[in-house]
């Protein structure tokens, strides 16, 4: 559902095509860098802490760890968890609010849900207090009328206000800025002469559509991160010129895409859930290289778990994200899931005397038991180290050092005696606990959305998610699970193969039948316009730009929005009207033919693509051994649902074309993948490992 059009602008001529590329992701606990040298053939690695204080510390630390040339690199793309950690941790600046006289609520009010579903207790900040939240009159009607003109005196003085109260950003949110956004435009004019910053967001201006909360709360985000992000990249460019950078540093978006630095903190509120966009990214990417485009991503760390749907190699974008209570943020992002279940959950008997696996984790400190760092309490690390799924010689910690045994007197103690179970048994328990609560994750993004799993290959990553794929697989009956190259550093990948990607909403918010198609087209070719000057506006190397229309639609009454792809970017009335109909059936199996539908949104993605990266460098060549017989390093016992002796084998020692059956154990730098009885792997050009279910349907 793309147009396609080749791109060979000369002005882009001279960066990335020659290309040593560098995908840096900065994570909670570990930053990771993939670096791309085509011209000779190979790849680097690196992993290092992140520097929370200052994440460009650690961006710098994994470069030099990769034995990088700075001045050498041709491309550094960044995925940065700044704005995120800010949002989830309300670390934010002090921001101030400018809207319609009798408005300064709509960000408390919201949509009249509350924090608990029942009882009347619930707690509830907004992110801009009601101080801070200022009001003046002026007001256009739906239409884009002026009804009563600005103030602009009132205005000056509310701009005092908020400067003398030391706000470091300012939101101008008006009402119906959507339909004609004059006062927004004339309020920037004015405070660009009074505010002491550029830190400024004008609601119509990132987020162009009705819904007064949402596109309230989106630009209360945005300003809130903008300086953050500013001073961040700002510092971490000024840093990487220093040590001879000479190109463009891109940020990550959360919609899959990226941004040149110089401009990314225009729209900061983009690069919330940027970390978990790029692994989606990098397992399209890796699965139409691999003739698998369709993929439900699992993502499996240490506290949570990520997972998302891949249709024909695009992922599932929203622009309807959640990411906490009262925080909706409606620009485009990958429609990413997280579930409350990593490595370091935590089991235990809950007072009802039922096992339970999560949502607490044992984090990084103390960790897991097996971390040797003071942790006590079982958790689904320990339960696989227990169970042999795990090497118990990679955590033997000489400081703290901790014994299966010691694992072993836990689980029976704290698990096994309240359920009557013995250590095992018990460990067990906690992983098929586990991989059921992973498994209705998956779900929610594709059952719920109307599609069967089963038509889908699970992709694996993460540190841990390799682990555990197989045992998920099955409880969904996907038939098969594809593990990258490099689980451990999915994401870092996602940075250097993702494409620069602009999207754009307009409001139509109008029943189909009155909506002046001619209007609709022209708002189109004004998007695809915008997009095709701000690709040309970043120094990068595109080989073809895609053109991807859509709408959002609903029938009159609702307020559920569905988003209907389009072929061409100028379809007609009947166009829309049957593509609606066909989408709403599919979703939700039920036509309503008695109901007038409406055209709420015309949206459309513009995305440059970049020139292919060859994934088959991510493991060297040199290591592989010429039989599976020498890549096999042991070894042990390993519960499946009773002890079986399991060979081990190093995956960067596995032969080109290597396949075997389960039960085994493949170990890695950064994961282990394990194959259940039955389960067949083999091993494609580009050093994946596709698991066939035994059995699977």
């Amino acid at each position: 559902m793309t147009q396609t059009h080749a791109q060979s602008d000369p002005a882009q001529s001279d960066t990335a095509r020659s290309g040593i590329v560098a995908g840096i992701d900065v994570g909670g606990t570990f930053t990771d860098l993939v670096l791309f040298e085509s011209r000779a053939g190979r790849v680097r690695l690196a992993k290092v802490p992140t520097t929370l204080d200052n994440q460009s510390t650690g961006v710098l630390g994994a470069l030099d760890a990769a034995g990088a040339e700075i001045a050498a690199l041709d491309l550094i793309v960044h995925g940065t968890t700044t704005t995120t950690n800010a949002v989830l941790e309300r670390q934010l600046c002090k921001t101030g609010l400018i809207t319609t006289l009798g408005f300064r609520d709509v960000l408390e009010l919201g949509r009249r849900t509350r924090p608990n579903a029942y009882g009347m207790k619930g707690d509830f900040r907004p992110l801009i207090p009601r101080d801070l939240r200022l009001e003046v009159p002026g007001r256009m009607d739906a239409s884009g009328t002026e009804l009563v003109a600005l103030d602009e005196d009132a205005l000056r003085a509310a701009l005092k206000t908020l400067v003398d109260d030391g706000c470091e950003a300012l939101v101008i949110h008006f009402l119906h800025a959507y339909a004609n956004p004059a006062h927004e435009l004339r309020a920037a004019e004015i405070a660009a002469e009074l505010w002491p910053n550029d830190n400024i967001t004008m609601g119509h201006a990132l987020l162009s559509e009705s819904r007064e909360y949402e596109r309230g709360v989106t630009a209360a985000v945005n300003a809130s991160v903008q300086p953050l992000l500013r001073r961040y990249v700002e510092r971490l460019a000024d840093k990487l010129v220093a040590r001879g950078y000479a190109h463009d540093l891109l940020v990550m978006n959360g919609n899959g895409g990226m941004v040149s630095a110089r401009i990314v903190a225009r729209e900061a509120a983009k690069t919330v859930m940027s970390g978990p966009a790029s692994g989606v990214m990098a397992a399209a990417y890796t699965g139409r290289r691999a003739g698998i485009p369709d993929l439900l991503t699992y993502d499996m760390g240490g506290t949570s778990t990520d997972v998302a749907m891949i249709r024909g190699a695009e992922p599932a974008v929203s622009h309807e994200i959640e990411i906490e209570y009262a925080m909706p943020i409606h620009v485009p992002m990958v429609d990413v899931r997280t579930v409350g279940a990593g490595g370091g959950s935590i089991a235990r008997v809950n007072a009802a005397g039922l096992l339970q696996v999560g949502p607490e984790s044992a984090g990084s400190t103390p960790g897991p038991i097996c971390y040797g760092r003071g942790g006590t309490r079982p958790t689904i690390s320990d339960a696989n180290l227990l169970l042999g799924r795990m090497d118990p010689a990679t955590f033997t910690t000489p400081d703290a050092p901790v014994t299966l045994e010691q694992i072993r007197a836990i689980f029976a103690d704290t698990l096994g005696a309240p359920l009557g179970l013995d250590a095992e048994a018990a460990a067990d328990a906690v992983l098929r606990i586990a991989t059921a609560k992973m498994a209705d994750a998956v779900r929610m993004v594709s059952v719920s959305l109307g599609e069967d799993p089963r038509d889908f290959a699970l992709f694996a990553f993460g540190g841990a998610g390799p682990l555990h794929a197989s045992a998920i697989a099955r409880e969904l009956g996907v038939p098969r699970v594809l593990v990258p190259a490099r689980p451990g550093i999915t994401n870092a990948l996602g940075c250097v193969v993702a494409d620069l990607r602009h999207d754009f909403v307009n409001t139509v918010n109008r029943p189909l039948d009155h909506v002046d198609i001619d209007a609709v087209h022209a708002l189109f070719a004004q998007q695809i316009d915008a997009g095709r000057a701000a690709i040309a506006a970043e120094a990068v190397e595109v080989s073809d730009i895609r053109i991807m229309p859509s709408v959002d639609m609903q029938f009159i009454g609702q307020t559920h929005l569905l988003r209907v792809p389009l072929e061409t970017s100028t379809p007609s009335l009947d166009d829309l009207r049957s593509l609606f109909s066909a989408a709403y059936f599919k979703r939700f199996q039920v036509e309503l033919p008695e109901i007038r539908p409406a055209l709420v949104n015309v949206n459309c993605s513009v995305v440059g693509r970049r020139p292919e990266i060859d994934l088959g460098l991510l493991i060297d060549a040199s290591g592989r051994k010429d039989s599976l017989a020498l890549a096999r390093t042991g070894s042990r016992q390993v519960w499946f649902g009773g002890w079986h002796d399991t060979p081990v084998y190093r995956r960067d020692h596995l032969p080109a074309e290597a396949s075997l059956e389960g039960p085994a154990i493949i170990e890695q730098m950064d994961t282990t993948i394990v194959l259940e009885p039955g389960d067949v792997a083999a091993q494609d050009g580009d050093g994946n490992i596709i698991i066939t279910l035994g059995g699977a349907a």
